[in-house]
């Protein structure tokens, strides 16, 4: 239902709205809602990362700038619909990729550069954890790049301070605590089983491994940002913080903080998929899913990585490092052939034309990788992304197209499946990612890869600013004496579409099967791939 004129004018005269920013691996999303919780204006800013010195990264310079242009776009776009740009907000909440290595000294400098989630640089660190600690340790988590950078004899390890998240950063730009939301902070150390701290034998743990390795004195617990659950109170925005989001002058200070959150946490509360039994399913650069635990498993840790809801809840987490951005290069071709044609066309409308026909296309004569990274789910240290078919092969546009979404699906159904081997119990994912907005296409393919009933909203291409969004009204609800949970916050005010289900297609279940059967046959091709395409 469109928000009344009238309302919003009153929203944003009042300060009533509420801002959640989500910056991601190739675009800084912004979404402004009303009391509601319903979006009334949105921002974007593109950005890219780079190569430096053997590390993924972004600058600080483009933090702070991509932040600018996306709260300017979300400005522009309010004051197009409502006449008005925001002057006072109620409350912001910020959300970025997970994991990954900032490192500060005590006068807030940067020691290294930002070392993102996409790194495979802390093998050794990530094993020797995982052994010592007795859980899963992934690559990306920070505190194997931090262990690894001890192993490494940097210099910078003499001088840290405090580490943090892109979204603990930036939330610290704004005026914000020194905090982290459960799920980003599972995301840099395990947790307690509580989810409200990280867990102190497992501390203790990482510092004697450390000090083993020379790095006598260090004490991770120092280090981290403080863990906050959903609602609980992170500071509000700073002068300095409100001329940062807006240039003009025009956005006053005050508005409420809520705890910085990762981009999985904002997944779980857009799609409202917070309870044990349920998950969900982001689709974009990287490819992960969370399903919601009953309760962490005693015994053989499960073969994917424990993190946390917003609220603290458990969840385990399965992450490919390579999700759809190699079918959006070839989107980004297929654009250029329209332009040299003498067609222009929107990108969703060179998506649409690609993967409208693909879930009834033939991909038996195909394989597709897009691997533009290493991907550690499948051990692989280097990525080619690459595209194989027999000779003499039918070559379509829908098979191609179908090829390769079942190939950015395939890192995810392993994963997926070891599991539910274990008996991890699961009803439904929703699926939430730009790759949803052509309709038919994607849905059908991912619930036959998975053989999972899949849901997919009406937010789903923006999802994760929109998720950011609510948790910023959650806290400002909290702030006026509501105590519900967050679960049944959201099931009475978080205004969430319950979209439409795609079950799994018996005849496509067995053809994605026999797909992904030829795509790890052909695995060898991808492991080879660096090796003569260096």
């Amino acid at each position: 239902m469109q928000t009344e004129p009238t309302t919003t004018l009153d929203a944003l005269r009042d300060g009533t709205t509420s801002l959640g920013i989500e910056l991601g691996s190739t675009r800084i999303k912004a979404v402004l809602v009303d009391d509601d919780g319903t979006p009334i204006a949105s921002g974007n800013a593109a950005w890219e990362n780079e190569l430096r010195d053997g590390f993924w990264t972004y600058s600080l310079d483009a933090v702070h700038e991509g932040l600018q242009r996306a709260y300017a776009s979300l400005a522009d776009d309010c004051e197009r619909q409502w006449g008005a740009r925001p002057e006072r907000i109620g409350a912001i909440g910020v959300s970025g990729m997970m994991h990954g290595y900032l490192a500060f000294d005590a006068d807030g400098e940067l020691l290294v550069p930002f070392r993102t989630w996409r790194n495979a640089t802390t093998a050794r660190a990530a094993e020797l954890l995982t052994a010592e600690l007795g859980v899963r340790m992934p690559l990306r988590w920070s505190a194997s790049h931090l262990l690894q950078a001890v192993l490494d004899d940097e210099e910078h390890v003499g001088r840290l301070a405090a580490i943090t998240t892109l979204a603990g950063y930036v939330h610290r730009l704004l005026g914000g605590a020194p905090v982290l939301g459960p799920d980003d902070a599972s995301g840099m150390f395990p947790l307690a089983p509580s989810g409200t701290e990280y867990d102190a034998e497992l501390l203790t743990a990482f510092d004697a491994l450390a000090a083993r390795h020379g790095a006598q004195g260090l004490r991770i617990a120092d280090l981290l940002p403080r863990v906050r659950t959903a609602g609980d109170d992170a500071g509000s925005l700073s002068e300095a913080g409100a001329r940062l989001l807006d240039a003009t002058g025009g956005l006053q200070a005050g508005a409420a903080l809520c705890p910085p959150e990762g981009d999985a946490g904002t997944g779980m509360v857009a799609t409202g998929a917070l309870a044990p039994g349920t998950g969900n399913v982001s689709v974009g650069t990287s490819i992960f899913a969370m399903v919601v635990l009953d309760a962490v498993p005693t015994g053989e840790p499960l073969d994917a990585d424990i993190v946390a809801t917003p609220g603290g809840k458990p969840s385990a987490m399965v992450h490919c490092d390579n999700g759809t951005a190699e079918l959006g290069a070839w989107a980004g071709l297929f654009g250029q052939f329209a332009v040299a044609a003498g067609v222009t066309l929107a990108p969703d409308e060179v998506f649409a034309a690609m993967l409208g026909g693909s879930a009834g296309g033939s991909a038996d004569e195909l394989v597709a990788y897009g691997f533009i990274s290493g991907e550690h789910a499948i051990h692989l240290p280097q990525g080619r992304p690459l595209v194989a078919r027999r000779a003499g092969a039918d070559l379509t546009l829908a098979g191609f197209a179908k090829a390769q979404l079942l190939g950015a699906f395939g890192a995810l159904r392993l994963g997926m499946q070891q599991l539910t081997d274990t008996g991890v119990r699961l009803d439904e994912l929703v699926a939430h990612g730009g790759v949803f907005r052509t309709p038919g296409a994607a849905q059908p393919l991912l619930a036959a890869t998975l053989d999972t009933p899949v849901r997919v909203t009406p937010s789903a291409g923006e999802g994760g600013a929109w998720g950011m969004a609510l948790l910023a009204r959650y806290r400002l609800d909290r702030i006026r004496g509501d105590e519900r949970a967050l679960e049944d916050w959201l099931l009475d005010r978080g205004g969430i579409d319950p979209g439409t289900v795609e079950q799994p297609d018996a005849r496509l279940v067995e053809e994605c099967a026999a797909y992904h059967e030829r795509w790890q046959a052909a695995l060898p091709l991808a492991r080879l791939a660096p090796d003569v395409l260096a």
